[in-house]
This record gives C-alpha cells, structure tokens and sequence, in this order.
C-alpha cells in the first residue's frame, strides 16, 4: 500500500508549470524508459522541478514506489524535503543508515554522500525492499574519492531506476562516477555522456537564468614572502603561478585596503540593483571564516549593518541561509556553506574573496547569483583579475564533460604552485626551522577598476582607474534591470563615450596629460591593457600569448610590446577588441 500522501499529479503541474527545458526532458526521458538517467542543466534552470517531476510521475505509473534523494551537504538534504512536500512527495530529511526506518507517512528520504559512504550497506538493504528511484543531486560527488564511488555503486546498484543531476560543469579526474555513461572523445580518452544537457547560454537567451556581469578589480601589491624579501607587484599583469597566489592572498587581505575598496564599490552596485529589485541581496564568498568575520566587519563599516555570516561547522548555518533569503537584507558572508544547490533567488551582487580556483568552484559559486525571478534582472560579480579567474569568467558558456585519466583536486586553489615551490625550496636548502616558519605578510594593496567582462566582451577604459570615481560609476551604476542585449549595448556606448572624451582631452591638451600622467606611466598603463586582453584571448581561444603578439604585430604594424608607441599600442588594443565582437557574433 503506499502512503496516504501519495503525490496527485495534475496538482502538480498545475501548481507549478514546466519550462521548455524540462517539458522537453521529461520528453526524453519517458520516450527512453531508462533504468540511468543524466541530465546536466545550468544552476536556476530547475533541477529539482524536473526530478520531482519525473518522480510523481514514476509514482504514479506504479514504476517506483519510495525515493531516495542523494545531496552533497545537510542544508540541501532540508532544502530538496521541503521542495519534495510542495510536490506532494513527504520525503524525510533526518533520515539515516542507523536509523533504519522512517515514518510511513513519507514516501522517501533524503541522504548526503557522506551518509551513504558511511553505511552503503543499510542504504543497499533499504533500496532491495521497494522499488526505488534514486535521484543524484550533483552527482560529481560521487566521484569525490573513490571510497565514496564505490559506496553509491554499492548502495544504489539494486535501484529500479537512478536519476543523476549536475549543475556545474566536470572535472577531469580518474574515477569514474557511478551510473554515468562513458565514451571515447576525439583524442581517444573517456568522456561521461549526458542524456539531457541545457547550458547556460540556452538557457540565458531563454531568459530562464540572469546575465552576469564580471567587475574585475587589479592593482599595486605588497607582501614579504617566507623567505623574507618584500615584493611588489601589479594584480593582472603577467606574473609566475607563485607569485600570482602571494599577489592574489594580499589582495584578498582584509587588513589592506583592496578588500574595503571592492567591497565599497560591490556595496555600490547593489544599491544601483535595490533602485529597480528592492529586496535584492549580496554575497562575499570567503576562502576561511577569520577572513569572513573580518570581511563581515568591513561590511558593518560600509553599510551600518552587521552582514549574516554563515559557516559551515555551526549547526544554525542553514537556519541562518533560509532566513536571510526571506529577509531584505543587503549582505551576507559565508564560507563553502553557500555553493552548489543552495537557493537564495534574491542574490543579485556577488564578491569572489576566496582562492579556490577550479573551473568546477567558480562554477558553483556563480551559479548562486544567476537565478531569474523576472524578466531583466541582471547579476554583478566583483572577482581579482587574475587570469585564471577571468578565464573561467569568460567561458561562462563553455560545458565540460567529466574526463577519465587525470587525478584534479576540486579543493586545489591557486596556491597550489607556491606551496609546491616552497616545500621544494625547503627540502633542498635544508631551511633552518626559524626560516621554515616565517610568516607570509602582506604589506599594503591598493585596488583599481580594471574592465567588465560580460557575454564573451570586456569593456573598460583606457587601462585601470580609480575607484570612486566617476569613470567606475559608468559600470557601477548599470540599471539593475536590463534585457542582455541592453546590457551589452549599454556597455558598448558608455566605454566608446569614454574612449572619445580620452581622444578629445589628449589631442586638444597634450601638457595636461603628460602633467597628469608620465609617459612611461602611460606606456605601461597600455602594455597592462593589452597584456590582459591577450591573456583574455588566451582562454577563450587557446592560442599562446606569443603567437597572438605576434599576429597583432603582423596586422597593426610596429615592433614589439616593449617598445612600441602609445599609438601603436592602441592601435592593437582596438584589432583584439575588434576579434573578440566577430568571434562572438559568429
């Protein structure tokens, strides 16, 4: 007999209307019958509503009789029960291997990886007894490590049918995730195959998700190392891996002067979004929880109002997401605790403060701001540049299958090579101990605009301004409500207006400029430029640094970078811009 709440599915559907997308999955899917099901959809495109779709409807042709809902974190476990009992589906979130049993009154129960991992044999008993549907809730959890592949396989292997879901593009790595389907690519090595795949960039021009906005901030640091030199280097120009990480740690220095400058001008823009989305919220992603209290602080400074700061070892934190999404309030902070799966549908403004740097992380952390409420809503995200960064920002749209054969960390961050480095400096030199545990210290940073990177484009003036000033306010104060193509037009116009008034101002006044700025000041101000754009063109092309110096040498004329003139520079400023529009509109 199944349970009282059984799910009425025309209640269902009435209450909550499909999408395209899922309309045309669930298409799919009850047009295959599969016993292994993966579909792969952009964060705030509506997992959860087609799996609990797909559920009622499988309960209601008798196929499964209970369902078990796999979740990689404890809040999430919450967050899908609560969806489930708006489907009519009771599911328990308390649920356990040790626990055994549950309440007839729910028809299924809701675990976490970890759980599973923990008992896979408890889960094994509980799925033989009914006819089960799993669904897999980002399933590249399952791939974490190999004991916790191993535990779903086991734990899951009797099901009578397995749903698996991801948001968030793969990574490469070397074991296999349970229930996906593999085949050679091009060059021979195993890639996963989706059943159903909806990107960002579908799902964007079917407004389904926000545009986002990239506000990218570089500027002047100073650190001492371990070794105990001090250095100083610019953010965003071509560093080593090394120093790109010390550079990157003491932007993100709450005791400098970087951090309260981006999370002032962060503040900025979601007062810009709250004239045209009242209850829009912000979100500062913290690498550790000193750096988010402390970053908390600057918020209280900034504002007058303490931030909701959520950490992932305090028992209240999911309390604390769920009341801050009911809320208005401006900011919350938070550390790994608000990542893939966690709805907040309000947060419009977000602040890239941590060193994790994988394609996957930046991902998932993205995917908290792009969920659309309504049509125009636009989504900020202030993040360093660093070229890493800007890559995976600039490649919003690229999907990545999941690539058998080469072990990667999710948890790696960008300080990976300096470590690296360091324990190598100090096997070989036989460090003395006082030397081995020299503090790293940042010394001061200074913040500057850099550009925006937005659909592909990046848009921005002539080299890096200051903050606080009007030439930021034109990125800043963007309307908080645009159409993507508005957006686009918009930013085009107002870095072009610019670009004019700069052209105006050097040929009427040579004297002024120079008076303001040196001309090796301004010569190096233009190499920066350029230097970031053919990084940019880098990631979205592939094509080496040298090889597109070069080509722009070919076309633009003159010698190299180094020694080029003002003019020359611009000149091959304006052909990359030029490649990037005609690579995106083709």
């Amino acid at each position: 007999m199944l349970p009282p709440a059984y799910p009425d599915r025309a209640a269902w559907g009435t209450a909550r209307p499909l999408r395209a997308w899922q309309t045309a999955a669930m298409e799919r899917y009850f047009a295959d019958n599969p016993r292994d099901f993966l579909a792969v959809a952009t964060p705030g495109a509506g997992k959860t509503t087609f799996a609990l779709t797909v559920a009622a409807e499988l309960l209601a042709r008798r196929v499964v009789d209970r369902v078990t809902v796999v979740a990689p974190t404890e809040h999430l476990k919450t967050q899908w029960a609560d969806a489930a009992e708006r489907a009519g589906i009771p599911i328990d979130p308390t649920y356990s291997g040790r626990k055994g049993r549950t309440s007839k009154d729910y028809v299924g129960v809701a675990v976490t990886y970890a759980g599973v991992a923990t008992n896979p044999l408890a889960h094994r008993i509980r799925t033989e007894r009914f006819k089960t549907l799993v669904i897999l809730d980002e399933v590249h959890h399952a791939g974490d490590a190999l004991s916790w592949g191993e535990a779903v396989r086991e734990a899951f292997e009797p099901a009578r049918r397995r749903l698996a879901l991801t948001g968030t593009p793969f990574r490469s790595d070397i074991n296999p995730i349970p229930f996906v389907s593999y085949a050679p690519g091009d060059d021979g090595v195993p890639r996963s195959v989706a059943d159903y795949t909806y990107g960002y960039a579908q799902a964007l021009a079917d407004h389904v998700v926000r545009p986002v906005l990239f506000m990218a901030y570089s500027g002047q640091m100073q650190w001492r190392t371990r070794a105990g030199d001090e250095v100083a280097a610019q953010l965003g120009e071509p560093l080593t891996k090394d120093l790109t990480a010390q550079a990157l740690r003491t932007a993100l220095d709450p005791s400098g002067s970087w951090m309260p400058s981006v999370l002032a001008a962060a503040d900025k823009r979601l007062t810009e979004v709250r004239r045209h989305v009242p209850d829009a919220g912000g979100l500062v992603i913290a690498s550790d929880q000193d750096a988010a209290r402390a970053y908390s602080g600057l918020l209280k400074e900034i504002t007058g109002t303490k931030p909701t700061v959520v950490l992932s070892d305090e028992k209240t934190s999911s309390k604390r997401i769920a009341t801050f999404s009911e809320s208005e309030d401006r900011w919350m902070v938070a550390v790994r605790m608000v990542s893939e799966g966690v709805d907040v549908p309000r947060l419009a403004v977000g602040v890239y403060a941590t060193t994790a740097a994988t394609p996957l992380y930046f991902a998932q952390a993205i995917g908290r701001f792009v969920r659309a409420r309504r049509r125009g809503e636009t989504a900020s995200v202030f993040l360093p540049s660093v070229p890493r960064l800007l890559g995976h920002a600039s490649e919003m749209e690229v999907e990545r299958d999941h690539v058998l054969g080469r072990k990667v960390n999710d948890e790696a961050d960008i300080f990976a090579a300096e470590e690296d480095l360091l324990a190598q400096a100090q096997e070989s030199e036989s460090a003395s101990a006082e030397e081995a545990l020299l503090p790293f210290e940042a010394l001061g940073s200074q913040a500057r605009f850099d550009r925006v990177l937005y659909d592909g484009g990046e848009f921005g003036h002539a080299g890096e301004v200051q903050v606080g000033s009007e030439e930021e306010m034109d990125f800043l104060g963007i309307p908080g409500l645009l159409e993507p193509d508005q957006v686009r037009n918009l930013l085009q116009t107002r870095q072009s207006e610019r670009a004019k008034q700069q052209r105006r101002s050097t040929s009427s006044s040579p004297e002024d400029v120079t008076r303001d700025v040196s001309t090796h000041e301004h010569l190096a101000t233009l190499r920066r430029e350029l230097n970031g754009l053919v990084a940019a063109w880098n990631h979205r092309t592939g094509q080496p640094h040298g090889i597109t110096h070069a080509a722009l040498r070919k076309e633009c004329g003159g010698p190299a970078a180094a020694v080029a003139t003002a003019e020359q520079l611009r000149t091959r400023i304006d052909r990359l811009r030029d490649w990037a529009a005609q690579r995106r509109t083709s």
